[in-house]
């Protein structure tokens, strides 16, 4: 499954779970849960004011698109072009395009999960960003959040930054 990368499928408006629904079992029935691996309609809870009620409504981040992580191979593209509901993969002309590293963390598509094993007080190298290689002092960590509060020395001045938890290492 190393070589499995996440495509966006064009659907019909309205479709996009019944696609989704349609593709795993699919899946399921062929045996390719080692070619496709999961299926997702990006959604976002907000809340809508109708009539001075509050209501929180599951919205569709994207409508007429699913997002689907897959080993590319004609096998592959045959079951999840020929469901019903699918025009298309997005990419140019016919070629499917996987989405990069960079665009599956920003659309928030998969969520990896930051284990801190440092705490207050302790001291971390960064090792990303514009300070990769400077050393300092955790100040606070905010995990909700994903930010890290860390005081490095920068030409003999003790400087607060706030950096992404993934951003720095404890020291060895």
């Amino acid at each position: 499954m190393s070589d499995a990368r996440w495509y966006v499928i064009h659907t019909y408006s309205g479709y996009e779970n019944k696609v989704a629904s349609s593709i795993e079992k699919a899946v399921e029935n062929r045996g390719l849960q080692e070619l496709i691996s999961e299926v997702r309609v990006p959604t976002e809870t907000v809340v809508e004011i109708k009539d001075n009620k509050r209501k929180e409504v599951e919205r569709k981040v994207f409508p007429g698109y699913v997002m689907v992580k897959m080993e590319m191979t004609d096998e592959s593209w045959y079951v999840v072009r020929n469901i019903r509901g699918v025009t298309g993969f997005v990419g140019p002309g016919s070629k499917p395009v996987p989405l990069t590293e960079d665009e599956v963390s920003r659309l928030g598509v998969e969520i990896k999960e930051i284990v801190v094993n440092f705490q207050v007080g302790d001291s971390v190298r960064v090792v990303a960003g514009y300070l990769d290689g400077f050393i300092g002092v955790v100040d606070s960590i905010e995990p909700e959040n994903n930010i890290v509060r860390v005081t490095v020395s920068m030409m003999g001045k003790d400087v607060p930054v706030e950096l992404e938890l993934d951003q720095v290492e404890t020291l060895d």
